[in-house]
């Protein structure tokens, strides 16, 4: 244990200082498809009852008209967040007749491309932008990609930890700075241990062989309608589908906030010329909202982003050049199919003691070797994490995977232990050692367990998705809401259809010169 780290802890251990670990905040995106009884992607509108999904502020849709988002509220209890997105799951099943959500993270056997429904968000330019920036992303991307879901995990430390660290460690730069600092050195750091959470919640080792349209691909067989890799741990966040495209080259340097702000500023700058021939629009239909290597900064696939919360009309990369780096958004996370929220208390404990141990780390700059070593152990976890005796990179040396995660947890004790200490129980601890029992026995990991489900069971991939659906789908509907929680998620479905209303009432202007305003906002903010 580094001197750093250690004064670090020992700082936060005291009494007075310990109250600031229960003030982190969290908070949870679940995406997931709707399907049909027969596990078919649902090809109705997103339901009217769920409000409007431009405007409701915790039930949205992604990608897809079927591809559901569940946004909680931000708690300083990980168990409340997890209480809201249980709420949320309840009266969206109250609202699905003859529909189901999908339990896992890799999609339902798909219909064509041209099937697939893109989100729709309305006549107002907002939510003509939305659905035509994802109009740009199925010309790019391919629709099928884009129906894969996962959990994001929000988080941020409280607001008054940092100007105790900084007093401590005599910093004498302005607060806003070193919080950015600090957040973007957790960024690292989770860029160089990342892929441990990959092994422990990664859920995605199969998937059904329609997903692939018949592409080359290297998966093995598992029967005539699904595909697996027999050591992986997650498909979903493997290099499938995303080897030749423009992103391949963009590489954010997150040695400090502004190198990273820059690079993407530059991205949603430069034109891309496969994209510039295609253009923007065709016999007066938009396409793409531009033809640069983004069309905005969220296009960007990361596993991990740092975030500001925006303003009205602000762009989320001018929040974060204005204003710092507030909280983190950890995007990398599998749905768990076995679990209806795709996510339990003791994931998210573990995940707040992961994630201050990267903030509390020593967290030196990532050089070029070192950067290509951290993409290079994320892709072979997520490829055969799970096979025995795999070795990883560590300081250019090879290291056993299981030896370097055993080390991990034990130096990720401590937190666990800090932040029990500040609950008043264990529940930090028994979370930690769930996953020292992963570490020691692959079998017990989510990605074991989908495939000992598929071969025990004799039961093809979409088999055994749509019938964990139906299990979650009874779970929530056996628990209805009371009727005030009720009448309050349908007060807040009908407000927010009110909202778009007014929005496309009010609109003014044309949606061409809406477009070119947006994108000029984000040009010269970082000069």
């Amino acid at each position: 244990m580094s001197e750093p780290f250690s004064r670090r802890l020992a700082l936060l251990g005291e009494p007075a200082n310990l109250p600031l670990l229960k003030q982190c905040r969290h908070g949870i995106e679940r995406e997931c498809l709707r399907v049909d009884g027969d596990g078919q992607l649902a090809l109705t509108p997103h339901p009217a009852a769920l409000g409007s999904a431009l405007t409701h502020p915790q039930i949205t849709t992604d990608y897809s008209e079927s591809l559901l988002e569940f946004i909680t509220p931000a708690e300083t209890d990980p168990a409340a967040t997890l209480d809201d997105l249980d709420r949320i799951h309840r009266f969206a099943y109250s609202k699905l007749a003859g529909e189901y959500l999908w339990s896992p993270s890799m999609p339902c056997p798909l219909p064509a491309e041209e099937i697939i429904p893109i989100a729709r968000y309305g006549s107002s330019h907002i939510g003509q932008l939305k659905h035509v920036y994802r109009k740009g992303l199925a010309l790019r991307y391919g629709k099928t990609m884009q129906c894969i879901a996962g959990i994001h995990y929000n988080f941020s430390l409280a607001e008054g930890l940092w100007p105790l660290l900084q007093q401590a460690e005599g910093d004498r730069q302005n607060a806003r700075d070193y919080q950015s600092e600090r957040y973007i050195a957790l960024i690292r750091n989770f860029r160089r241990y990342s892929w441990l959470l990959m092994y422990l919640f990664g859920a995605s080792p199969a998937l059904d062989k329609s997903f692939l349209r018949d592409h080359p691909h290297h998966l093995q067989q598992l029967d005539d309608e699904t595909l697996y890799l027999p050591w992986a741990t997650s498909l979903r966040m493997s290099d499938l589908g995303y080897q030749n495209n423009a992103q391949a080259g963009l590489t954010p340097c997150y040695n400090d906030l502004s190198s990273y702000t820059d690079s993407l500023l530059q991205a949603v700058s430069t034109p891309y010329p496969p994209y510039a021939e295609v253009g923007t629009q065709r016999d007066g239909e938009w396409l793409q909202l531009n033809t640069n290597l983004l069309q905005i900064e969220n296009e960007y696939y990361s596993s991990i982003r740092p975030k500001r919360v925006t303003r009205s009309g602000e762009r989320p990369l001018q929040a974060l050049i204005a204003r710092g780096v507030q909280y983190i958004e950890v995007r990398c996370l599998d749905i768990d199919p076995f679990l209806p929220l795709g996510i339990d208390l003791d994931e998210a404990r573990f995940l707040d003691a992961f994630l201050l141990f990267c903030a509390l780390q020593d967290s030196p700059l990532l050089g070029g070797e070192e950067c290509r070593d951290c993409s290079a152990n994320f892709l072979k976890t997520v490829k055969e994490g799970r096979r025995p005796g795999l070795h990883l990179q560590r300081r250019g040396q090879p290291v056993l995977l299981q030896d370097w995660a055993a080390e991990l947890l034990a130096q990720i004790r401590p937190l666990a232990e800090l932040l029990d200490r500040a609950d008043g129980g264990d529940g930090h601890r028994a979370a930690l050692r769930a996953q020292e029992a992963k570490v020691a026995d692959a079998a017990l990991t989510p990605s074991a367990r989908v495939l000992a489900a598929l071969r025990d069971g004799g039961q093809s991939f979409r088999t055994f998705a749509l019938r964990q659906s139906r299990l979650h789908a009874e779970h929530f509907r056996s628990r209805p809401l009371d009727e005030s929680e009720r009448r309050a998620f349908e007060d807040g479905a009908r407000a927010s259809l009110e909202e778009q209303a007014e929005l496309e009432r009010s609109e003014v202007g044309d949606f061409g010169s809406f477009v070119a305003a947006y994108q000029a906002s984000i040009l010269g903010i970082g000069v």
